[in-house]
């Protein structure tokens, strides 16, 4: 049994990314103002901060440290917060809430949501390319850079998104609702780790342990966000739950049942923690934190 204090790693780790972001951020008051506002609204509402812990998690699995990597890990906290702004627009999810307060278009207007995604997504290239200045190796910081872009763009985040919008309402193949999540969510979960990794020196070997762990843990964490969207609720959540359902999208309950998206959930992490076992006690901490995904309530 291992005796990782996994709330201390998450608590110091996220206080780490949480000054980052507020030195990454532009100014409140800088012009535009109203664009910098609806920026920093949304990434410093809070949040698990799982992307940016994963990526220094990646660095210190093969031997690296947290400052080597941080602003790549802001980065990915930027990426996501993005997508979370432009998901909650009417023309996509249509949501009020989002980490338990209004969205970003209900305070600052459509029109403003959309520029501070966008400018969101810009910054965080702008931060994995400077991460040169820790003393990352340019070719690395190419190869990182392509990566994330690959993983949020139509090969990754955005193309699942795609698919899962176009299968509204339909009846999907087993092979499309693997495509969804795998590209969705998994994609970027996974560069999450492999970026740290790679920034860090990761060797081939170590390198692939990550991988495939990365590829388990980002369909378990989606699969368990289907399943909290049936039983959460908006306190636990920080948005409105059941609207997969309302909207008949395609998640792993619907197709599937609960139980049996328990048990593929539980599967994952066990693989994605035997995956592991070959950084040995280095990995501990992204083990912890596969734990952390399959545990959560929001």
């Amino acid at each position: 049994m291992s005796d990782f204090d996994l709330p201390q790693y998450l608590s110091e780790r996220r206080q780490l990314v949480d000054e980052a972001l507020e030195r990454f951020l532009p100014a409140e008051h800088a012009p535009p103002s109203s664009v910098h506002r609806a920026m920093r609204y949304s990434v410093l509402a809070g949040g698990k901060r799982l992307r940016p812990i994963l990526v220094i998690a990646g660095a210190e699995a093969v031997g690296g440290g947290a400052e080597l990597v941080l602003p790549t890990a802001c980065a990915l906290e930027l990426i996501h917060t993005y997508s979370l702004i432009h998901d909650d627009l009417p023309a996509m999810d249509d949501d009020d809430y989002r980490r338990g307060r209004f969205t970003n278009h209900k305070v600052f207007g459509e029109a403003i949501a959309i520029l501070a995604g966008d400018a969101l997504l810009t910054l965080a290239f702008n931060l994995v390319a400077g991460n040169a200045a820790q003393g990352g190796e340019a070719r690395i910081i190419c190869d990182v850079v392509a990566e994330i872009a690959t993983a949020a763009g139509t090969g990754g985040m955005v193309g699942g998104q795609v698919v899962d919008i176009e299968s509204e309402g339909k009846t999907i193949t087993v092979e499309t609702l693997e495509y969804i999540h795998s590209h969705k969510t998994a994609a970027l979960i996974r560069a999450s780790l492999r970026a740290g990794a790679r920034l860090a020196g990761a060797k081939p070997d170590a390198l692939r342990a990550i991988t495939d762990t990365g590829d388990r843990l980002g369909l378990a964490f989606q699969i368990v966000d289907d399943i909290l969207d049936v039983e959460g609720s908006l306190e636990e959540l920080g948005k409105t739950a059941g609207s997969d359902e309302r909207k008949r999208k395609a998640t792993y309950p619907a197709l599937y049942g609960l139980e049996a998206s328990r048990a593929r959930a539980r599967a994952l992490i066990q693989e994605a923690k035997l995956a592991l076992r070959s950084l040995g006690p280095r990995g501990e901490p992204i083990s912890a934190l596969a734990d952390f995904i399959l545990e959560r309530r929001s």
